[in-house]
């Protein structure tokens, strides 16, 4: 009699799932994309990685080791959060970024809220939208084939026609999990093992496509797919929008969801101005998640419909499926409005200001700046291809600067070099009227410390100073950082890139 047995009334059901199986089946769906951007976007994409998933575990221990909670690393939830996070960040964002997201996502997103199973939020995709709000240059700042650029929706909306096959690939640039292929055969696979239901990527997908083709310019069949494969859609439809805790539990509930999801992804993409549209839109969704699983009761397990007895019973006080649609994508869609509306101005505004440091860097005093006559239309026409006989450069920014009485200071040219010893190089580099420099300003070297770091010395920054001629050499005008002659000549080649596009399209 000292052991006693618990008989709860039946039905009883027993299954083999755990949290672990099922957060551990997802993670090795992600692997595919996670695999392919390490390997497109180099080391730096895989320490980003790295950065994220650990941050993630080390705040979960951490956090419950000071709430007196028990040990939930072995679920592998804070795992999966600093994975999803870390494929959803630009592949050259700085280590800190991770890290950010990640003790946010789990500290305050997740563990505030009471842990796993009590989020309202997805963890990740807030983490995003925070580091959106807070670092909007770096997490805007993308790179294709190791060169910054803009993303292929980007060019899409610029009017530029879409490489289909490299969006597909993930050769056309953009976050870490960006490869079309990559996600879809997670996606399958989830499918398949029975870790997602049909129902949330379905719905978003096509909810996502009707309103494009309903509302979107000129789409085609092409244009439409490059839309679904480019700016996070798969990502959301198979790994973001299904997350259980915070999706609704019932089919029918899951279709509007899926279709809220999509339906605000276009809505945001296609009228918003924020940087991103999908996590705003699957945040959002988030949101309404409570009120679909109240207005659509789950038919109960063995449950038997008699006479008078619906099988699904809905609330009365909404009209069915259609009525619980519409309200949800009806209220959704005005905050959709009003949150692309905030985080877009605050997002652009920081841009803005961002580049407006790194032009006064190099030409102190400039107070406004202009894209000089002409030079619009000589940036489309390259495209972003290589520009000149200087390795791998492009050009990624021409600004005139003027100071506050109008009068013009000089000229800031932005490039990239992909091949610095570690990673690519990205700087500014100040032209004054006459063609003399004014300096330069990195903005993205993460060369190795103690070594292709020393470019940043002010021992050899310096010496692009006050200097005319229209090609430097290492060697010569230019001498080398100890050490450090790969990343230097990478520097030079920038400069005298920069120097030859101002001579032939500004200066002249």
């Amino acid at each position: 009699m000292d052991q006693k047995y618990h008989v709860s009334s039946s039905p009883h059901v027993r299954s083999p799932l755990t949290t672990g199986a099922v957060m551990y089946d997802v993670i090795l769906a992600l692997l595919p994309a996670a695999v392919f951007g390490v390997w497109h976007f180099g080391v730096h994409a895989l320490l980003i990685i790295l950065m994220s998933v650990v941050s993630a575990v080390l705040t979960e221990f951490v956090f419950n080791a000071l709430t007196g909670k028990g040990n939930t690393l072995r679920d592998g939830s804070a795992v999966l959060t600093g994975l999803l996070l870390a494929l959803c960040l630009p592949p050259q964002v700085p280590l800190y970024i991770p890290y950010i997201g990640a003790v946010f996502a789990i500290a305050v997103v997740k563990g505030l809220f009471g842990g796993l199973g009590r989020n309202i939020l997805n963890p990740a995709l807030a983490a995003r939208c925070f580091l959106l709000l807070s670092f909007g240059g770096p997490m805007t700042r993308y790179f294709a084939d190791g060169v910054s650029g803009a993303t292929p929706l980007a060019a899409i909306a610029a009017g530029r026609s879409a490489d289909l096959v490299r969006i597909l690939t993930g050769h056309a640039g953009g976050v870490i999990g960006c490869s079309a292929i990559a996600l879809l055969l997670g996606g399958l696979y989830l499918l398949i093992s029975g870790g997602i239901t049909w129902q949330i990527p379905v719905a978003t997908v096509a909810g996502f496509s009707a309103f494009m083709l309903l509302f979107g310019e000129n789409m085609t069949p092409a244009l439409l797919l490059a839309q679904i494969a480019g700016g996070g859609v798969l990502m959301a439809a198979f790994f973001m929008a299904t997350d259980p805790v915070t999706s609704p539990v019932s089919g029918p509930g899951q279709l509007m969801f899926g279709a809220c999801v999509g339906i605000l992804s276009g809505l945001l993409r296609r009228f918003g101005s924020s940087a991103d549209s999908v996590s705003y839109a699957v945040i959002l969704a988030n949101l309404a998640t409570p009120v679909l699983d109240e207005c659509i009761v789950p038919k109960p397990y063995a449950f038997r419909g008699r006479e008078g007895r619906p099988e699904q019973p809905v609330k009365t006080w909404l009209p069915g499926t259609a009525g619980a649609i519409a309200a949800v994508v009806a209220v959704c869609a005005a905050l959709a409005v009003g949150v692309s509306m905030l985080t877009g101005s605050v997002v652009e505004q920081r841009r803005l200001a961002e580049n407006a440091e790194t032009y006064r860097a190099v030409l102190p005093g400039a107070e406004t700046f202009e894209v000089p006559d002409g030079v619009a239309e000589v940036l489309d026409a390259l495209d972003g291809d290589i520009y000149g006989p200087y390795g791998n450069i492009r050009i990624d920014e021409v600004i005139t600067a003027k100071d506050a009485s109008g009068n013009v200071l000089g000229t800031v040219v932005s490039v990239t070099n992909p091949d610095g010893r570690d990673a690519p190089i990205s700087l500014s580099v100040g032209i004054l009227p006459d063609g003399t420099l004014n300096g330069i300003v990195y903005t993205d070297l993460n060369e190795t410390p103690g070594i292709g770091m020393k470019v940043a010395d002010a021992s050899f920054t310096e010496q692009f100073k006050g200097v005319k001629a229209d090609r430097l050499t290492v060697g010569g005008e230019i001498d080398a950082a100890a050490g450090a002659t790969v990343s230097s000549e990478a520097v030079v080649d920038c400069v005298n890139a920069a120097l030859d596009f101002w001579t032939a399209h500004v200066g002249a």
